[in-house]
């Protein structure tokens, strides 16, 4: 399939940083998708998303400050939910939007959360991609571990080989050309010609000063009761477990989940049952 099509744009955060976003046109009487991205990710993970959602429904994808073509930030203190949020409420500013539905992998979940529990911006529905209000420790363990750490490649093949012993319990249907697309979706060619993670590493200092902590984000997912929501859950996922599904369904007797078979953290939202469950949200925006 064709990649959708899409124009760059760029807004200015509240400190002078210059940042990013893909615009996918489609859908102008319909709330716009905006697509959060995970820690160290950028726009091209919803390309897959873009694909069979874009012209029935404009995308709106940032990247957040310190990853792809966002400018990277001047105190590594700022690499924090809070100054995420701020951010992209002030690209919301920019393009007048009404209200949002929130596509938050990971990262871009608990975004969701703040920007609901904060009344940051009007939100029209919510899917939260392998992330709810509490993290188990093993992936949280693993994402401090591995978040940082750099390394530089002298190909694409050694790249996605890398990438296959960092995270193949996570993928573990993928193939090798799986593999060298994941590389290209997380890394880039650098100044040096070397293939180099395509964020800024200084977004692990926050995360390992505080060994991963988040805050209590029960009383948040509370702030989306009123809202459509749907959680996805990568059926090997480390972060995210059956148990903290189970109580979020209690808490919330309209939210709906979907396991998605297979996959680890995150899913891709390539995955059919992944846009399917978007799908049937969909139609209670539309």
């Amino acid at each position: 399939m064709a990649e959708a099509a899409f124009s760059d744009g760029e807004w200015q955060s509240g400190d002078g940083l210059t940042l990013h976003y893909r615009d996918y046109p489609g859908g102008e009487s319909r709330p716009p998708l905006l697509c959060l991205h995970g820690l160290t990710r950028n726009a091209r993970d919803f390309e897959a998303l873009a694909e069979r959602f874009a012209g029935a429904w404009r995308l709106i994808v940032p990247e957040m400050r310190g990853r792809g073509h966002s400018e990277y930030a001047r105190d590594a203190a700022s690499y924090n939910l809070n100054a995420y949020v701020a951010d992209v409420v002030r690209l919301l500013d920019q393009l007048e939007c009404g209200p949002v539905t929130v596509v938050g992998t990971s990262m871009g979940g608990l975004m969701a959360m703040t920007m609901a529990a904060t009344k940051a911006w009007p939100l029209a529905a919510v899917v939260l991609n392998d992330i709810g209000p509490a993290l188990e420790p093993a992936g949280l363990s693993r994402i401090v571990e591995t978040v940082g750490q750099g390394g530089s490649f002298e190909t694409w093949m050694h790249a996605a080989r890398h990438l296959r012993e960092q995270a193949g319990s996570q993928h573990p249907d993928y193939t090798i050309s799986d593999w060298l697309a994941f590389a290209k979706r997380v890394m880039v060619v650098g100044g040096n010609g070397r293939i180099v993670f395509d964020y800024d590493m200084r977004i692990a200092e926050p995360l390992q000063a505080s060994n991963g902590a988040i805050p209590d984000l029960w009383p948040a997912l509370g702030a989306l009761k009123a809202i459509p929501t749907l959680v996805l859950r990568g059926e090997a996922s480390d972060l995210l477990s059956p148990a903290t599904v189970a109580r979020m369904l209690a808490e919330m007797p309209g939210l709906r989940a979907e396991t998605i078979p297979r996959v680890g953290h995150p899913p891709t939202l390539a995955e059919p049952e992944a846009q399917s469950a978007i799908d049937g949200l969909l139609t209670e925006v539309a």
